[in-house]
């Protein structure tokens, strides 16, 4: 049996990703005659069209959605296994890194990462991405390089987590407020209304059931998409916001923050990174990085 050009994997990824023989061609720096030629032999090798034409545009097959992300590990995977073993020059690194972070944390931890990367390696460009939801395909497709967040209580093969810090969340509210510097009871902090962050994934309502249990209920007078947006309308009213303590202290600068009068248990915010990029030297010098940073160690943050 003649073996099969593994070539041929890294074109199908571009491809598969590029939907499009024109923009793969350029992509790969080929012309778009020898890109079809590519891809008849892919058709030919695979026994499947895995593009096909609908309109003026090219659409996978459902052979080539199946293929579409175990390709795109296949490819990863071979880069960092065909990498030189010398070790990382820090100093002529040139990359860029996507964070999808929890809201507050970049506010929070981004200014000591920066000067930490900034110092060893100042080619590297980070990028951050609010985090709205727990969907963390941009992981596996590879448009993510780190996701930070609560691990979900069953984590899949696909995600590797490293425990990052300890959070627990907080009454907080604006200076002067008359809560400001003073033990708060369970019966002030429903004296006073509320403006809670809310969005899908968040499990903010144990405070309310806590409440209920003790035959109370707190007005919440508005709801907003983030912690940060929390803050900010408690920094301006009498509302109390409750936000997580640590990863959100850069929101809170010049504020006063009080422990909950409710057991609410705290919780292990985490790195998340998909397993492909374990042996990539530079994505583990950046982890590293980051654990430094959020356990204190190059922050100058007090809390």
């Amino acid at each position: 049996m003649q073996a099969p050009d593994l070539n041929l994997l890294y074109t199908l990824d571009v491809l598969l990703s590029e939907g499009s023989v024109t923009r793969a061609a350029r992509k790969l720096r080929l012309s778009p005659s020898a890109m079809s030629r590519s891809l008849a032999r892919l058709r030919s090798v695979t026994g499947d069209q895995l593009l096909v034409q609908a309109g003026r545009t090219l659409v996978p097959t459902p052979r080539a959605v199946e293929m579409r992300e175990k390709v795109r590990d296949l490819v990863q995977d071979a880069r960092v296994l065909l990498r030189p073993a010398e070790g990382l020059n820090l100093s002529a690194l040139e990359r860029s890194f996507t964070l999808r972070t929890s809201d507050g944390f970049m506010e929070t931890f981004g200014p000591s990462l920066i000067r930490k990367i900034r110092d060893e390696a100042p080619g590297i460009h980070l990028r951050f991405i609010r985090k709205l939801d727990k969907d963390s395909a941009g992981l596996r497709d590879g448009s993510i390089d780190f996701e930070t967040g609560v691990v979900a209580p069953v984590i899949g093969p696909e995600v590797r987590a490293q425990a990052l810090f300890i959070d627990r969340y907080v009454g907080v509210v604006r200076a002067g407020h008359p809560l400001a510097e003073r033990l708060v009871t369970v019966c002030d902090y429903i004296d006073y209304g509320h403006v809670i962050a809310w969005r899908q994934g968040l499990e903010l309502g144990l405070v309310d059931e806590l409440l209920h249990q003790k035959g109370m209920k707190r007005e919440v007078v508005a709801s907003v998409d983030g912690f940060a947006a929390a803050a900010s309308l408690a920094r301006g009213t009498d509302l109390i916001a409750t936000i997580p303590e640590k990863h959100t202290s850069g929101l809170r600068h010049g504020m006063s923050s009080f422990a909950l009068p409710l057991p609410v248990a705290p919780f292990t915010i985490s790195l998340l990174w998909h397993p492909r990029l374990d042996g990539d030297p530079a994505h583990r010098w950046l982890r590293e990085c980051i654990r430094e940073v959020c356990n204190g160690s190059e922050s100058d943050i007090s809390l």
